[in-house]
């Protein structure tokens, strides 16, 4: 029996189709069809037929979630594997049951021709002519999002060995552009866009985690599409591990994004009864960037254990200290820490062990005698003391062969038999998906987070996964590695409640959905230079929410680029995610001491429009200058930060736009400024006639000529803020400004 289903949700409409020859097929994912019946909706199938092309297969090709050859597709297939005795190379899937449940109900089967849904998920129950057999979960969530995934299991009698598994989606040939993203350790989310063509934009990460250079999102979209406009279809594959990431356009005008798990040879064989799940892949319809980041970001934020409490101001001792570790120069850090007010101190590498360097000491996670004679609760306490939460560094999955472990367990380290892997950073992989290596790290995490009351981690990963395979057996482990880490994870967090985790793998390698569903931030990248952060903080932004972007306030002369920057372009770059500090405070003079609480201030009266509200990035023909913002979800306020990235060929550099706003209220506008003005600073006449006041004053806090200072200006229409804008104030390259908006009270 043929099936219509029609999910819809906050704008976006999901029509499927299935019928008991085929897997279910995705009629239309994209705007809103509105309330359609079952006539409707069978007229959708009949104007998307494709004809029978010349020198064709006599059937026409039905794009399916599964796209599979014997429906006569010549592309990439979903399923890929064979039998042990080569047979089921094939495999064609029918539908024999459908399920559906919206809400929280159980899912209920489907018997009628045609159902309309708002959100909810829709179970497909398939069985293939080779004795496979599966579900196939499409899901449509409240805030628009659509993901599937599917559970294979083999049915038959003898090993099955899958080599792969992806799910497509079908792309109207209206999308023309791809936008996807590649980059490397200390320059994540490149953005690349091109042309699409016939043939297969295919990204893999073959690096046993998401990869600083991954696709990170895959966008279709029509010409032209930027932040605000033209219609876009975009794809994430939620996998921490290896992955695949593909657009696809044939000879016959299909189009489709499609993604999963990247499978090695032998990782995956299926035994009688066993059964596979793949990654959720993750997919957002959205006219412009904006809309289609919002609705992952909505997605995120509604989940029960998204961080809903204030996201702390942290420091990360690394850059003051790094593996010099002295109590008393710890302290004198939390000191100054706790009065400019920071609320989470983090110590970093170095405690445990022998790890006097990166050369040894990784997985003895034991505190170690010769530089914490009494351990971390001296310090722990100390930091508890002064109003502040603790944090620890670790690095769980990772072993230099210059450790106590690795000498005891040789058979831990990860390698291809026994051929050890080329070295990276000193260090190789140890094997977690061991039950004895996985509890060993266990055991010792549970003892130091107990000892030292620790609250929060920093969760490294500081190498790719070469060769990652069982020593003794030789085969891969690349799979096994990635869902040992993830249980690790939940596990901690289980047994120590209100523990929070940051992923943190190189800086941004480890970077997707799916390690979000078990870590609470990411660190977005090592390289905290502001001017490499605005690109990469704008771009991670494509698919993560502010809230859990490790964002930190860098040292003036950056550590991995030399550049010299002012404190206010570091402190109103990081104030666009979770805010921290990665500097010497004690190097720090007065006066930058007195700026830097004055930004942490203002941080943390905007935090909550931060955490809740909706990213905004401004279209300007000219790229000189970067503005983004994040607006209230009722419009009231925002907060916008305008940034030099680059000298312009035009003097002047025009007007700038607030996007977001309200047409119809009228707005009050300050800009935000610490004592001293960046460089280059000269107020536009629309300034001219405001009168300078305390923006710290108003907050209760120091006076205006020691911290700092707003520029009003009168009440201005929404509509205009928008669409005309305000004239660019004069700044040097590589300066920002901050401005505060909030509807004005009549």
């Amino acid at each position: 029996m043929m099936t219509l289903i029609h999910l819809r949700a906050n704008g976006v409409s999901v029509l499927i189709e299935s019928a008991d020859d085929a897997p279910p097929a995705i009629l239309h994912w994209g705007e809103d069809l509105g309330a359609i019946d079952a006539e409707s909706a069978t007229q959708v199938r009949s104007c998307i037929d494709l004809p029978v092309g010349t020198n064709a297969p006599d059937v026409p090709l039905r794009p399916a979630l599964l796209m599979q050859a014997g429906d006569g597709w010549s592309g990439r297939p979903s399923v890929q594997g064979a039998f042990a005795d080569g047979s089921g190379f094939s495999p064609k899937f029918a539908t024999t049951a459908v399920a559906a449940q919206s809400g929280r109900g159980d899912a209920q089967p489907v018997t009628e021709k045609f159902k309309q849904m708002g959100s909810g998920s829709v179970g497909y129950t398939l069985e293939a002519d080779t004795g496979l057999a599966g579900v196939l979960t499409v899901e449509l969530t409240e805030q628009g999002l659509l993901r599937s995934r599917m559970k294979l299991t083999n049915a038959a009698a003898q090993p099955y060995q899958l080599s792969g598994l992806c799910l497509a989606l079908p792309v109207p040939l209206d999308a023309v552009e791809t936008l996807d993203f590649a980059g490397r350790w200390g320059k994540e989310r490149v953005p690349q866009r091109q042309e699409i063509t016939v043939g297969t934009h295919l990204r893999e990460g073959r690096k046993g985690r998401t990869g600083a250079d991954a696709a990170y999102v895959l966008h279709a979209g029509e010409r032209g599409f930027n932040f605000g406009s033209g219609k876009i279809w975009a794809l994430h594959t939620a996998w921490s591990g290896n992955h695949v990431t593909y657009l696809e356009r044939t000879y016959s005008g299909v189009q489709v994004l499609g993604g999963g798990e990247l499978l090695l040879p032998g990782e995956c064989t299926l035994e009688p009864g066993d059964s596979y799940t793949s990654p959720f892949v993750y997919a957002s319809f959205g006219h412009g960037l904006d809309q289609v980041a919002a609705r992952f970001h909505q997605f995120m934020r509604a989940r029960p254990q998204h961080p809903k409490t204030p996201r702390p101001v942290t420091l990360n001792v690394w850059e003051a200290v790094y593996f010099d570790h002295d109590l008393d120069k710890l302290k004198r850090l939390a000191d100054i820490a706790s009065e400019v007010g920071v609320e989470r101190y983090v110590l970093d590498d170095g405690w445990f062990g022998a790890r006097r360097s990166d050369h040894a000491g990784l997985g003895d996670w034991v505190v170690s005698k010769d530089v914490w004679p009494h351990g971390l609760r001296p310090l722990s306490d100390y930091v508890k003391s002064l109003g502040m939460k603790f944090g620890l560094w670790f690095e769980p999955e990772m072993v230099n062969l210059d450790s106590d472990v690795a000498r005891a367990h040789p058979e831990w380290v990860m390698q291809a038999g026994s051929r050890m892997p080329i070295p990276s950073r000193d260090q190789q992989v140890l094997n977690l998906a061991i039950p004895q290596a996985y509890a060993h790290v266990r055991d010792q995490m549970v003892r130091v987070i107990e000892d030292a009351d620790v609250s929060y981690i920093k969760w490294d990963h500081n190498r790719d996964l070469i060769d990652a395979g069982y020593a003794e057996s030789g085969k891969a482990a690349f799979h096994a590695q990635t869902l040992a880490a993830y249980t690790l994870m939940d596990e901690l967090k289980a047994r120590f409640p209100g523990l929070e985790i940051e992923s943190c793998s190189s800086g941004g390698g480890r970077v997707d959905l799916e390690v979000l569903q078990h870590a609470d931030r990411v660190w977005v990248s090592d390289c905290i230079d502001p001017l490499e952060r605005q690109q990469m903080n704008r771009w991670t932004a494509q698919l993560i929410p502010l809230e859990m972007m490790g964002s930190h306030i860098a040292s003036e002369v950056s550590h991995t680029t030399g550049r010299t920057h002012s404190l206010s372009f570091r402190a109103v770059t990081a104030m666009f995610g979770h805010l921290g500090i990665e500097w010497d405070l004690e190097a720090a003079s007065p006066a930058d001491r007195q700026e830097l609480r004055y930004w942490l201030d203002v941080y943390k009266q905007h935090r909550d429009l931060l955490s809740t509200g909706r990213l905004v990035r401004a279209d300007r023909g000219e790229d000189s200058v970067w503005v983004t913002g994040v607006v209230a979800q009722d419009q009231a306020q925002a907060l916008y930060q305008m940034v030099s990235v680059d000298r312009s060929a035009m003097s002047p550099r025009g007007c700038f736009t607030f996007p977001g706003l309200d047409p119809h209220k009228d707005y009050r506008v300050r800009l935000l400024m610490a004592h001293t003005p960046p460089s280059g600073f000269k107020p536009p006449k629309w300034l001219e006639g405001s009168w300078p006041n305390s923006a710290a004053k108003s907050a209760g806090n120091a006076p205006a000529e020691q911290s700092g200072r707003a520029y009003e200006v009168a009440r201005i229409r929404g509509s205009l803020l928008s669409e005309v804008g305000l004239a660019v104030p004069s700044i040097n390259p590589e300066q920002a400004l901050l401005f505060e908006v909030s509807e004005a009270v009549r």
